[in-house]
């Protein structure tokens, strides 16, 4: 009974990062508002070791136009949820996945206003 074992190395990273069901849903939500605007029509995921990213395409044969990526390793640094652009600036990064958000939200705004 006094004998401690220790958990194995790996055990304490995933082998995979992903998304939890409130960040898909907020994420699949404006997916689908600009798929109804008619800006969006493919999208796609990677939920890989150290990032789980989700790509949105205005055309399958393109680049995307944006990448939301999670990144749990930078969560004490700048922020785990990155917003990236098409030719791969960060465009916003942040603690929280809303204000990550805002400047598609926004674009989405002024495209519903034209």
């Amino acid at each position: 009974m006094g004998t401690v074992t220790p958990f194995p190395a790996g055990a304490a990273r995933p082998n995979q990062v992903g998304f939890d069901r409130a960040e898909l849903s907020r994420i699949l939500d404006l997916y689908g508002r600009m798929v109804a605007a008619g800006h969006w029509r493919d999208y796609a995921m990677d939920l890989g070791r150290d990032a789980a990213v989700f790509a949105a395409f205005r055309r399958a044969a393109e680049r995307p136009e944006y990448r939301i990526e999670k990144r749990p390793a930078l969560r004490n640094r700048q922020g785990e949820w990155a917003l990236i652009g098409e030719h791969g600036a960060v465009l916003k990064r942040g603690h929280e996945l809303g204000p990550v958000l805002a400047p598609v939200e926004r674009r989405l705004m002024k495209l519903i206003e034209d």
